[in-house]
């Protein structure tokens, strides 16, 4: 048995990330690498796809996938629910309990797996802000209750444009992609890894056809004589004319695009700060050869041995803000949906082809052999 001292860490993305994360899953569970494996890290998407994951039941995952209807996942509610509740009904645990456990059943299962899953959770739970505050929750298979984890494996994955957040614990969680979209800075900071690779989503752009607005327009005109009706058809069509010009036509609208920003930012400077990280910690190694040469080039025969030991230590005893023992190999496998996108709107009468979700776990899969080439 390999020991087990490579991370994987996958990304948020919706249906359409979930689906090439699987392919790509696949991929390497096929691939000996797999028995190195030892931590699963994943937000949204990843986080789901990590539990199956974990459990070795990625066929049973793509059995799910394939028959998931997207008013499954996330239900469209009632036009007089808005003000009071989410956009949409959250019915993907419901689901996934039907169809393949209870998620509190998978999360006992987890716990015991020998690969540990980390997920991450954004923490919108009222109280004071401070410096000290990431508005981030980490939880660890290795040291989280199983009812804890399968709250927080749900509350990762519960889009927060659209459905309200979960308490897990003691914490209201939501979507982890605000804060942490790709966990690879976690990965970083466990001394025990010794390699990493990652998947992640690259989004679409976004596409706002105004459909939905249209629907809601066509359904109210044959009640336009009644008052209240006539003055938010007023607003229906300001709304359309704004999506026109380019602009959030709503609010709902407005929040996917901060959240599709935060999850570009905060990605970005996830992989930037683990570059950094790995080119100081390379610089630093350089820099250490270099002194030693000079001090054994130059020091007096006498002095030479205590310098070089005096330099060795002093170097050792150096404390940065980030672990400078080791370097580590990094892949990052970057996947985008193309022409093959599945509508991310989960607007009523939605359909998902299952032809289009096979061609996009066999694009992931086929990212993944690209990969694991390179590495060969």
């Amino acid at each position: 048995m390999s020991e087990r001292t490579l991370a994987i860490v996958l990304s948020g993305g919706g249906m359409n990330g979930l689906l090439l994360e699987l392919g790509f899953l696949r991929r390497l569970r096929d691939d000996p690498l797999w028995d190195s494996v030892g931590w699963v890290y994943g937000t949204s998407a990843g986080a789901l796809t990590g539990v199956m994951a974990v459990l070795d039941r990625l066929d049973a995952l793509e059995r799910f996938v394939c028959h998931l209807a997207p008013d499954e996942t996330f239900r469209p509610t009632r036009l007089w629910q808005l003000p009071l509740t989410g956009l949409h009904d959250y019915a993907l645990p419901d689901t996934i309990a039907e169809r393949l456990a209870p998620v509190d059943v998978l999360a006992r299962d987890v716990v015991t797996a020998p690969i540990e899953l980390v997920v991450c959770v954004t923490d919108v739970s009222d109280g004071e802000i401070d410096e000290h505050r990431t508005y981030e929750r980490v939880y660890s298979s290795r040291t989280t209750e199983p009812d804890e984890l399968a709250r927080a494996i749900l509350a990762s994955a519960a889009i927060s444009a659209l459905v309200l957040p979960l308490r897990v614990g003691d914490v209201i969680g939501t979507d982890g992609g605000w804060v942490r979209n790709f966990p690879l800075g976690h990965a970083y900071d466990n001394p025990a890894v010794r390699e990493i690779v990652g998947f992640q989503y690259i989004p679409q752009p976004a596409r706002v056809t105004g459909e939905n607005l249209a629907r809601l327009r066509r359904r109210l005109e044959p009640f336009r004589a009644v008052p209240p009706v006539r003055a938010l058809l007023g607003e229906v069509r300001a709304a359309e004319e704004r999506q026109q010009r380019g602009e959030p036509g709503h609010l709902a609208e407005m929040i996917g695009r901060l959240m599709r920003v935060t999850v570009a930012r905060n990605t970005t400077l996830e992989i930037r700060s683990a570059e950094e990280k790995d080119a100081s910690v390379r610089e630093l190694e350089a820099l250490r050869a270099e002194v030693l040469d000079s001090v054994r080039r130059n020091a007096a025969p006498w002095r030479r041995r205590r310098a070089v030991r005096e330099v060795e230590e002093r170097f050792a005893s150096a404390r940065f803000p980030f672990r400078h023992d080791r370097a580590l190999p990094l892949t990052i496998v970057r996947g985008s949906a193309g022409e093959l996108a599945l509508d991310p709107s989960f607007r009523s009468g939605l359909e998902w082809p299952v032809e289009t979700k096979r061609a996009l776990i066999d694009c992931g899969r086929h990212l993944a052999d690209e990969m694991l080439s390179k590495r060969s």
